[in-house]
């Protein structure tokens, strides 16, 4: 095999791959990144048998082959290499001996058979959607935040996809918090429920252009999603199980409705947070009256208390919260001003817009009412 690159094209495809190999498995052939040149295009893969990236390289054809190159030291060696127009060659022998050369530089390294490294998994693209970049970027970035961290339940650590007519709807939750974002679709489509893995999604985002005129299209199978876009596929395993019924913890019914500032709101709760250190659980307290809601944080680092003006109609209410689930929300949702809806100081509140479009429920925490 013997291929030519311009280094920057070969850098961006391999930043593209490299999300998918593992940096610990038994398997040494999932450490590195296949180079498959064997029919008329140059095409990157990696694997870490739950999740596969495949990207298509620019670049010359001067003899076909495959070769699996040790990830970690092939893109280091592509980095160090001259300036990013620079064309590289690479050349590996039936033995697999390849040598990656750049204008003055020589590097000599092993390869391993390309045929041992394990293929993306075939999905019949049978049920599918599409939308555009800009729309899955925003949506796996208005959401992936109330995931669960760790898998101590498996479904808490991925995200429901779920596809109605022409309506997409995206939860994640993690026992604290929801978020649930609803996105209109250009056609209408079958139904289909599928729980997508956290890491394949924040993966995914980072490699999204963002771009509102290019389209992501995305298959389903019963085990598999495929996503793809642009020169790349990503293709993940699902994760199995039903999940959880989310329509029974939402509710319409509200006592307290309250319009506020966003930026005011979110500043406000920032500021609050200098004083307290991670794992402190300090609650934020909030006691909304009849135009005002006073904001108060005591922590063993001092107290701050500040008010910021609101429009409500309904109860006044003083209720508890963790004010990182605030931020969390409150960072991703682009609207001026919020609505925030809540029946009592043990219910959850909803922060929602008119339509529906974003839905963040968080649930409040128990404090002192009398030590205020």
């Amino acid at each position: 095999m013997k291929l030519t690159f311009q280094k920057d094209a070969l850098i961006s495809g391999i930043n593209i791959v490299l999300k998918a190999v593992p940096s610990k498995t038994t398997m040494s052939i999932l450490e590195c990144i296949l180079i498959d040149a064997s029919e008329s295009e140059i095409k990157l893969t990696g694997n870490d048998m739950e999740l596969g990236i495949e990207t298509k390289v620019e670049g010359s054809i001067l003899e076909r082959g495959k070769i699996a190159l040790e990830a970690k030291l092939f893109s280091e060696i592509i980095r160090k290499l001259s300036s990013p127009d620079s064309m590289i060659t690479i050349e590996s022998d039936s033995m697999f001996n390849t040598t990656i050369s750049s204008e003055n530089s020589v590097f000599q390294i092993q390869g391993k058979d390309g045929d041992e490294f394990s293929y993306l998994p075939y999905i019949e693209k049978d049920h599918q959607i599409e939308l555009s970049q800009f729309t899955l970027k925003e949506v796996i970035r208005q959401t992936l935040f109330s995931i669960s961290p760790n898998d101590s339940n498996k479904m808490m650590t991925g995200e429901l996809f779920e596809i109605q007519e022409n309506e997409l709807k995206v939860v994640s939750l993690d026992g604290h918090r929801i978020s649930i974002r609803n996105i209109t679709l250009k056609n209408n489509y079958q139904h289909y429920k599928v729980i997508v893995p956290g890491k394949t999604l924040s993966e995914i985002s980072k490699i999204l252009s963002g771009d509102n005129e290019s389209e992501v299209r995305i298959f389903f199978s019963q085990n598999h999603i495929l996503f793809e876009f642009d020169q790349t596929i990503v293709v993940s395993r699902l994760i199995e199980g039903e999940y959880f019924r989310i329509n029974q913890m939402l509710s319409s019914d509200y006592e307290t409705k309250l319009k506020v500032n966003k930026k005011e709101f979110l500043d406000c709760i920032e500021r609050a947070t200098i004083l307290i250190r991670e794992n402190d659980k300090k609650p934020l307290i909030l006691n909304i009256t009849e135009s005002s809601m006073q904001l108060k944080l005591n922590s063993s680092f001092g107290t701050m208390n500040a008010e910021i003006g609101i429009f409500k109609t309904g109860k006044d209410i003083m209720i508890g919260f963790n004010p990182k689930f605030l931020i969390d929300a409150l960072r991703v949702i682009d609207d001026e001003e919020i609505s925030l809806y809540m029946m009592n100081p043990k219910s959850p509140c909803f922060i929602r817009d008119d339509n529906d479009n974003y839905i963040y429920l968080i649930l409040p925490v128990n404090f002192n009412a009398s030590a205020v």
